[in-house]
């Protein structure tokens, strides 16, 4: 399962627009990531509610999955896994807005 750790840098968190910009561009990747942090399970990143919900304040480390169900050979691997990245890249780079 293709997994890349990421520290939220928006000083609101995952919440409202920053919430927003990340479900938008999880979305676009087409792949069913899922986000989790320490102490609870991990959620729909695709659902703005779900993400919102779970509370990813600032300075939280969040773990970004993809399913091994949903990468079809190693091409497959390597698009989730550049997707992961730029999505965690994402994230790092929103406290700057």
């Amino acid at each position: 399962m293709p997994v890349h750790k990421a520290v939220v840098s928006a000083s609101i968190g995952l919440h409202a627009r920053p919430a927003a910009v990340f479900v938008r561009a999880v979305t676009e990747t087409g792949l069913p990531v899922r986000i989790s942090k320490a102490g609870i399970e991990a959620v729909d990143a695709r659902s703005l509610l779900e993400v919102m919900t779970a509370d990813f304040e600032f300075g939280c480390e969040v773990e970004l999955s993809v399913p091994d169900t949903a990468v079809d050979g190693p091409s497959g691997l390597q698009t989730a896994q550049a997707a992961l990245q730029s999505l965690a890249q994402l994230l790092e780079s929103q406290g700057a807005r």
